[in-house]
C-alpha cells in the first residue's frame, strides 16, 4: 500500500506571466498525476523561526512518493515546469509523511530532523 505524501510550496513570484503560464495548466496536471492542492496561502506574518518569509504557500497531497515524482520528471510536462521556475524565486519544496498522530516524531532519536541540503544541477 502506497502512503501520501504532502508538498509544502513556499515562494515569492518574481515574473507574474510566467506564472500566470505555470498556473494555468499546473491544476489539471497535478490532478491528473495523483495530486489535490489541499491548500493556497498568501503570507500573513512571522511568528516564529528564521526562515525568511515567501509570499506564497501551496500544500499538495500527493498519492505517493512516485506520483510526486512522476509530476516533476514525465517527460509530457517539459515544457510546463521551466514556467514555475522562471516565475518563482526562493522557492522551498519539501515533503512531508502523511502521519495519523505524531508518535512516530516522539520517539527517542526521532525529535529533529537533519535532512541533508540538496545541491542538484535541476532547479526544484
Amino acid at each position: 500500500m502506497t502512503k501520501p505524501v504532502y508538498a509544502l510550496n513556499l515562494f515569492n513570484v518574481s515574473n507574474r506571466e510566467e506564472y500566470l503560464a505555470y498556473s494555468k495548466r499546473s491544476a489539471r496536471e497535478v490532478a491528473a498525476h495523483g495530486g489535490r492542492v489541499v491548500a493556497l496561502g498568501k503570507f500573513r506574518e512571522s511568528v516564529a523561526g528564521d526562515v525568511e518569509p515567501r509570499a506564497v504557500m501551496i500544500l499538495v497531497e500527493w498519492e505517493s512518493r512516485a506520483a510526486f515524482e512522476h509530476y516533476r520528471k514525465d517527460p509530457a510536462l517539459a515544457d510546463l515546469h521551466p514556467h514555475r521556475e522562471n516565475g518563482t524565486e526562493d522557492y522551498i519544496w519539501h515533503l512531508f509523511d502523511r502521519l495519523e498522530d505524531l508518535r512516530p516524531v516522539l520517539k527517542p532519536g526521532q525529535m529533529r530532523v537533519r535532512a541533508p541540503h540538496r545541491e542538484t544541477a535541476e532547479r526544484r
